[in-house]
């Protein structure tokens, strides 16, 4: 396995003073298992436990004491009991209700345990609140690996060591800008991205995103409720990736039949599942900046390069030498969303973006982005500084100074007057630094 950032978050929630039992979040197959599985050779004793076996599942289900469960975990995986620090993981922990609320026994009895729970369908438990322990548990959010991390799995650990300095990467430019074209190109599902570490092949990481999609299509089933929603997020995982990158209508959705309320569940319903967001519009321009929910959001998938399989844009990524230009500048807006979500193991952690309507004028910025108790306007976005006239009346409006355009040019800083003729300093960040944009802020102070 290549290194995952989490692990360093992993790490700070082992060393807390007031941990809890850890719910680990994420979609499927973002690597939930892998990186826990790393994470146990940390302690003297690591059990694992996948509860969609049905003896697992058994242990769980005896009214028994916290300290006897131990005892028979110990004995269900074969495993002698060694002193030190003792990590258990309940994988697929959604299978059973009965191990959900033995989450608080733990923490109320015996708090020196390190429990670690994870399912990809946990979601659907949490709705509905199957005796899930609130405020005895704390969560952490897993997500496709970001450009650092594929750049790990490239062994360019260097390269990597560069990203938080970004005028130092001036110089690295054209390599940090190909290999980011390369990351857009094949996304951050770990499996895609080991096996191009690997081999080097694009072309046969076809089979990697079929059978990824497939189970997400396999898994509708299980995360729908009824055959109404069955059939709605069956078509949304088909016909959806289409639109990513787009501000969409939830009625007659990529042309179907459906009702704009189906559409709305349906997206909540996989949102759950940290498949997709909905990324809504605010008219703020200071915090909180609160998505207006009755306008039309833009669409956000959970992975850059199952956008472009799905999709069937793989060539015009491929052939493009700016990925502004690629499929109308969607699948540019696409990858900057995910690596703005790379900043953040939160799972409440959400996108917005700026628009603006009136009868004179409309402006929109692509995204806002919240640090520091400020709200900073993105857009991702080439050519001359005048240009950017939406990002210019946002300014206007707001307390804020600073404002970021994301392009394919070298880092830069100009310092420039909207229209109106407020000064403020604009950040010309390449695509490659998004997600260390945390950094590159605190290293400017500003």
């Amino acid at each position: 396995m290549f290194k995952r950032s989490i692990l360093s978050n992993l790490q700070a929630w082992a060393t807390s003073s007031n941990r809890k039992p850890l719910v680990l979040r994420g979609a499927r197959q973002v690597g939930k298992t892998s990186v826990v599985n790393e994470f146990g050779k940390e302690f003297d004793n690591y059990l694992y436990l996948n509860l969609e076996n049905p003896a697992s599942r058994l242990l769980f289900e005896r009214d028994v004491p916290i300290d006897d469960l131990l005892t028979l975990i110990f004995a269900h995986v074969n495993q002698k009991k060694h002193d030190g620090t003792t990590l258990i993981f309940i994988d697929e922990i959604q299978n059973s209700p009965a191990a959900i609320s033995k989450l608080r026994y733990f923490y109320e009895e015996r708090p020196d345990i390190f429990i670690i729970s994870a399912g990809s369908l946990l979601e659907n438990v949490i709705d509905i609140h199957k005796s899930f322990p609130v405020g005895r548990v704390q969560y952490m959010a897993m997500r496709p690996c970001s450009f650092k991390e594929f750049l790990w799995a490239l062994g360019k650990e260097q390269l990597a060591g560069m990203l938080t300095k970004p005028e130092m990467s001036v110089a690295l430019h054209p390599q940090l800008m190909g290999l980011f074209n390369t990351y857009t190109l094949i996304g951050g599902m770990p499996e895609a991205v080991a096996q191009y570490a690997d081999n080097g092949d694009v072309v046969a990481l076809e089979d990697v995103y079929e059978t990824l999609l497939q189970g997400y299509r396999d898994d509708v089933e299980k995360y729908a409720v009824t055959r109404a929603d069955i059939n709605i997020i069956r078509f949304l995982l088909t016909a959806g990736w289409q639109k990513a990158g787009e501000t969409i209508t939830l009625g007659n959705f990529a042309g179907s039949n459906y009702r704009a309320k189906d559409i709305a569940e349906a997206f909540r319903v996989m949102g759950k599942a940290m498949l997709s967001e909905l990324v809504y519009p605010t008219s703020s321009t200071c915090v909180p900046a609160i998505g207006e929910t009755s306008r039309a959001p833009k669409l956000i998938w959970l992975d850059t390069g199952l956008v472009n399989y799905a999709a069937g844009i793989q060539r015009e990524i491929l052939d493009s030498t700016d990925i502004l230009d690629a499929w109308r500048g969607r699948v540019a807006e696409q990858i900057v969303a995910q690596e703005l979500l790379s900043q953040s193991d939160k799972v409440s952690q959400t996108r917005s973006f700026w628009s603006r309507n009136s009868k004179e004028s409309s402006a929109e910025v692509d995204f806002l982005w919240q640090y520091n108790s400020k709200l900073y306007p993105i857009e991702v976005k080439a050519g001359h500084n005048a240009h950017l006239k939406s990002l210019h009346s946002f300014i206007d409006r707001s307390n804020n100074d600073v404002a970021i355009r994301v392009w394919s040019q070298p880092f830069s800083i100009d310092e420039v007057q909207t229209s109106a003729g407020k000064p403020f300093k604009l950040i010309n960040l390449p695509f490659y630094l998004v997600g260390h944009l945390e950094q590159v802020i605190d290293a400017l102070n500003i």
